[in-house]
């Protein structure tokens, strides 16, 4: 097997399993949006562009609370299927 065969199963085998994590945490794409954003933000305050990134620091927040609100959804609505 080949270098980039090698390469390409192993992209493959973890594009999967970030699928399959994205689809099992339905909160995970926000909070990784918000990751991103607050990464933005600290670019930006370095850059000396304050303004937009308090701009997207909001939005990063909201992002944060929607996927923490979400995760939770699923963590009990996930734990009341295990009860009965």
């Amino acid at each position: 097997m080949s270098t980039i065969q090698r390469f390409k199963a192993s992209f493959s085998f973890l594009l999967g399993r970030f699928r399959r994590f994205v689809m099992d945490n339905p909160g995970s794409g926000f909070v990784l949006g918000f990751q991103v954003l607050l990464f933005a933000c600290a670019v930006f305050l370095v850059v000396g562009l304050g303004l937009l990134a308090e701009v997207l620091a909001v939005l990063a927040y909201f992002l944060l609370v929607v996927g923490v609100v979400l995760q939770l959804w699923s963590f009990v609505r996930g734990s009341h299927g295990r009860r009965g």
